[in-house]
């Protein structure tokens, strides 16, 4: 089965930036929906971004954002593989959490895009810690 591995949690000052990475190996797909999700401690899980393809390309080279977020992360994607780049700039302590990312085969409604529970495959999570 697939297997997500995420990668350039770290610690933070408030107003800097960092850069995830979700890698697959495995068996791949040239359908897919990746999403990145954050979890709290106390907190439930929220989204944070995603995209989907068809045809092994990026549907209209847009990525979906929760609002917290938006403007402030920027999603991306290596077209030769399943893997993708959460870019995070002016972070505050908001954003400390556990980041995950999440693969379902195929392309998904741009409606459930932010929904965990349709994703199959989790990676186990890099933390995220921004200091005030």
């Amino acid at each position: 089965q697939v297997q997500l591995l995420e990668s350039g949690g770290g610690l933070v000052q408030a107003g800097g930036s960092l850069r995830l990475s979700c890698t697959a190996s495995g068996p791949t797909f040239t359908d897919y929906s990746m999403g990145w999700f954050r979890q709290a401690p106390g907190k439930e899980r929220e989204f944070v971004s995603a995209f989907r393809t068809s045809d092994g390309r990026a549907t209209n080279g847009r990525a979906k954002y929760a609002e917290a977020v938006k403007g402030r992360f920027t999603l991306s994607r290596d077209s030769a593989k399943m893997a993708s780049f959460l870019q995070m700039n002016s972070l505050s302590p908001d954003d400390t959490a556990i980041y995950y990312c999440a693969v379902r085969r195929g392309s998904l409604a741009w409606g459930s895009l932010s929904w965990s529970n349709v994703y199959d495959f989790w990676g186990q999570g890099t933390q995220v810690t921004v200091s005030s």
